[in-house]
């Protein structure tokens, strides 16, 4: 059966605004949480860009509902060290019920330290010999490391969780999703796409975890949600890798200019219609997800999760 989560996003929100949410989230029915580790949000308009862990430490005495990180990019903007010892104590304050999603990024986030932005094949390889490195010090042990792309010295993590932290691989074409089920405990997604699901399973996922999230917009009117939907999250509609290789959120808005409100409607669910939201989760089913998350776009979250009470949550049951 399929785990239905709420997916919260550090880029819409205030960090205390998410961690009432998490909890809204739980008493709706939702069974987990996907977070995003941004350090810019997409464009001006979304307006927030809190620090995930932080966040993370505070939704774990708010509620008890599973975590995953969705996605930390371990390659770049934060050494993978650093990572680890996030994601162990993250783990560690929710006894166990944190995952760590994590994927080659975006340059809107990762250049901000100078570093040259590098091209997918070696950002790939980066994100493999960082995940290596996080495994190894997942394990408490002293770890030295004399890699291609990162440097460990003498360094040891004492907080850990009562096991290691699972770590999933985000993939969006067929060389990731490969990745992912050759490193990864699991695989995450926001494409309803069973070639990629099938791509993980060959390169050694069968049996593991798959995860995929996709964005809504309830609201009383159709086309009052799909201009919010259309105002904030433009950049889901954005083509090939603008959305890996762009700079600023200026950049973003830009480009977003040229995604019409047309173009958003037919990609996003919206409105007071129940059908389109459980046409779509039943499609992420269908392509082979195991757990499927929902992120509401704009301020009404209420109404939202009113709305999925009363009209989602029972026709899935069903």
């Amino acid at each position: 059966m399929t785990t239905l989560g709420y997916a919260l996003s550090c880029e819409e929100f205030h960090p205390n605004e998410l961690v009432r949410q998490a909890v809204r989230a739980q008493r709706a029915g939702f069974e987990a949480l996907w977070i995003s580790d941004h350090f810019h949000p997409w464009n001006g308009r979304q307006g927030h860009s809190a620090f995930v862990w932080s966040v993370i430490g505070a939704l774990s005495q708010a509620c008890t509902l599973p975590i995953t990180t969705a996605v930390t990019c371990p390659i770049i903007r934060t050494h993978p060290a650093v990572i680890a010892q996030a994601a162990a104590t993250s783990a560690a304050q929710l006894d166990g019920r944190f995952t760590l999603g994590v994927g080659t990024g975006e340059a809107l986030n990762e250049h901000i330290t100078g570093r040259r932005w590098p091209t997918a094949a070696v950002r790939r390889g980066m994100l493999e010999e960082a995940v290596a490195v996080i495994r190894e010090l997942f394990t408490g042990a002293q770890v030295n490391h004399h890699g291609r792309y990162y440097t460990v010295e003498n360094a040891r993590l004492y907080t850990l969780p009562p096991r290691p932290t699972p770590i999933y691989v985000s993939g969006y074409g067929p060389h990731s999703a490969r990745l992912a089920g050759r490193i990864g405990d699991g695989y995450q997604c926001s494409m309803p796409a069973p070639e990629l699901v099938s791509e993980f399973h060959h390169a050694g996922g069968i049996g593991k975890p798959t995860q995929a999230g996709f964005k809504v917009c309830y609201g009383p009117s159709k086309d009052d949600a799909v201009r919010t939907a259309h105002a904030v999250w433009p950049i889901q509609q954005l083509p090939g890798e603008l959305g890996q290789n762009l700079p600023t959120p200026a950049h973003f808005e830009q480009a977003s200019s040229l995604v019409t409100t047309e173009a958003v409607e037919q990609s996003v669910p919206a409105g007071p219609d129940a059908k389109p939201y459980l046409d779509r989760v039943r499609e992420f089913a269908d392509a082979g997800f195991d757990e499927v998350y929902v992120q509401q776009i704009g301020e009404d979250q209420e109404s939202f999760f009113a709305f999925w009470e009363a009209e989602i949550a029972p026709e899935l049951a069903a």
